[in-house]
């Protein structure tokens, strides 16, 4: 009898939990549960972004190559800096869930939400128009892995930008 009563009682947990888990799904995202906090802080300088945590869910161009882990080479470009400059907001403004939050001369930060939750990513772009590229930080808000989403990212906009490294 009491083994029975644990086996009902395990159940309805599972079931509870699942339950939970479907709810958590359908109205998570509406409400934001799985957007984090925006980064308390952001920007470009001294030639750097802000430095990320261990976590292995961000890139950046400015960490260092030795960081294999989080390192990621800047966008290289050709020509005018103003039209790469130009070439990577089009880029950004046409990926679907993108927001561009911020826009300072050289300086652009923007979001990205992911299609069925809801967490937001956050990257940053700088402009060196005397080296020819452009730096990039890409990071998850939540969670520690984030699938290499972050590093795809900055090579989509890369491959974006390739007409101007002709």
């Amino acid at each position: 009898m009491k083994a029975r009563r644990a086996g009902r009682a395990a159940l309805l947990g599972l079931a509870g939990l699942a339950v939970a888990g479907i709810a958590a799904f359908l109205v998570g995202p509406p409400l934001g549960l799985f957007s984090g906090s925006r980064p308390a802080v952001t920007g470009f300088s001294n030639g750097r972004f802000a430095d990320g945590d261990s976590r292995p869910n961000w890139v950046s161009s400015t960490a260092p190559r030795s960081d294999a882990l989080h390192h990621i080479e800047p966008i290289a470009f050709k020509g005018d800096p103003g039209r790469a400059w130009v070439a990577l907001e089009a880029a950004i403004a046409a990926t679907p869930r993108a927001t561009i939050v911020e826009r300072a001369p050289g300086y652009l930060r923007a979001e990205f939400a992911s299609k069925t939750l809801g967490f937001i990513d956050d990257a940053e772009f700088a402009l060196d128009a005397a080296s020819r590229v452009i730096h990039a930080k890409s990071a998850a808000r939540l969670g520690i892995r984030d699938f290499a989403v972050n590093r795809r990212r900055v090579e989509a906009f890369r491959a974006a930008l390739e007409p101007q490294r002709d």
